[in-house]
């Protein structure tokens, strides 16, 4: 019997970070003007861009949690998942397990090169983490520039079948004005976007300088120029959804303003093998294929016990540190 919780909460999905480097500096991510391979709140050194579990070990644990839970997700995340040469591997090795969807999240900025594998090793879907179409707004977010080449590998994964989401951060006085443009980007390409509200995570935890942009800010932003109503909920959804009266979608994950913790359903797996169950707890569960499977649904009882029941406080852990 998969292992619940009083609230009936089951682990149903699985975020596996196969690297904690990333090849963006993202603002929200981490301070400025630093090594993108030392952020701020990582307790140990920075590794190399491989996972510290071989691929066989990787599959291994994801074959025996989804034998456990029946997972219906399986999201494959970082750092930034297509920087690690385990990528490939590890997606043919699980495709075996018959997990319903084997997703992924990247920045994009390497999908160009990786498109044609990742249709090949049967990824399901790609969102790709855009939080601005203008080039000078982008280079200010990611401290990186090249925003053409996220843009490229984004239509090359269309152009291979592959569904793609678009996720932006919108943070006040940095990025509001790139809603508009952003919902128009999606719109030519016919790919839903969701919103997401800034999180209060790693560097960002107990700062006070936290520019959160609410559900209802973008919403106000939107309405200044379409018109929309807003969508059913889905059980264990992390996007609010719209459908605006041309019939294009999109979304809002808002942690802060309207929190889903009632009937979340994830559970995170770092490069390390640390098994985290809620954004809001920076406590690790070091997971061991050598276990027995009682050890293991042990581990994933007390992993529950960590969900928050109503609100998302953050953590002192990084996006970027725990799986994104």
């Amino acid at each position: 019997m998969p292992v619940k919780d009083q609230f009936n909460r089951r682990f149903k999905t699985l975020r596996l970070s196969l690297t904690d480097i990333c090849n963006l500096g993202c603002v929200y991510c981490m301070p400025l003007n630093i090594d993108t391979k030392q952020t701020e709140g990582l307790k140990k050194p920075a590794r190399t861009v491989e996972s510290t579990l071989t691929s066989p070990d990787l599959i291994k644990l994801v074959g025996r949690l989804h034998t456990l839970l029946s997972l219906e997700t399986l999201r494959l995340t970082g750092g930034e998942p297509l920087l690690s040469s385990q990528l490939i591997p590890v997606l043919h090795g699980i495709k075996k397990f018959g997990i319903p969807a084997i997703k992924m999240t990247t920045n994009g900025f390497l999908l160009e090169d990786k498109a044609k594998a990742l249709k090949e090793g049967g990824i399901t879907s790609i969102n790709v983490s855009l939080d601005a179409v203008n080039q000078q707004t982008f280079e200010r977010i990611s401290q990186r520039q090249n925003l053409n080449k996220i843009i490229r590998g984004i239509d090359l994964a269309l152009d291979l079948g592959i569904p793609v989401k678009l996720n932006a951060v919108i943070m006040k006085g940095i990025n509001e004005q790139e809603i508009i443009p952003l919902v128009e980007f999606a719109k030519s390409r016919n790919i839903q976007i969701r919103f997401l509200e800034l999180m209060k995570m790693g560097h960002l935890h107990n700062s006070k300088d936290n520019p959160v942009f609410t559900e209802a800010d973008i919403l106000r932003v939107l309405a200044s120029q379409y018109l929309f109503e807003k969508l059913p909920r889905k059980a264990s959804a992390t996007a609010n959804l719209w459908q605006m009266s041309d019939n294009f979608t999109f979304g809002i994950i808002a942690n802060e303003s309207s929190p889903f913790c009632t009937d979340c359903d994830r559970l995170r797996i770092d490069s390390e093998g640390n098994m985290y169950g809620c954004l809001s707890s920076n406590i690790p569960i070091k997971l061991d294929n050598n276990e027995c499977d009682s050890e293991w649904n042990e581990k994933l009882g007390l992993a529950l016990s960590h969900k928050q029941l109503i609100s998302f406080t953050g953590s002192a852990l990084s996006m970027i540190e725990i799986g994104g």
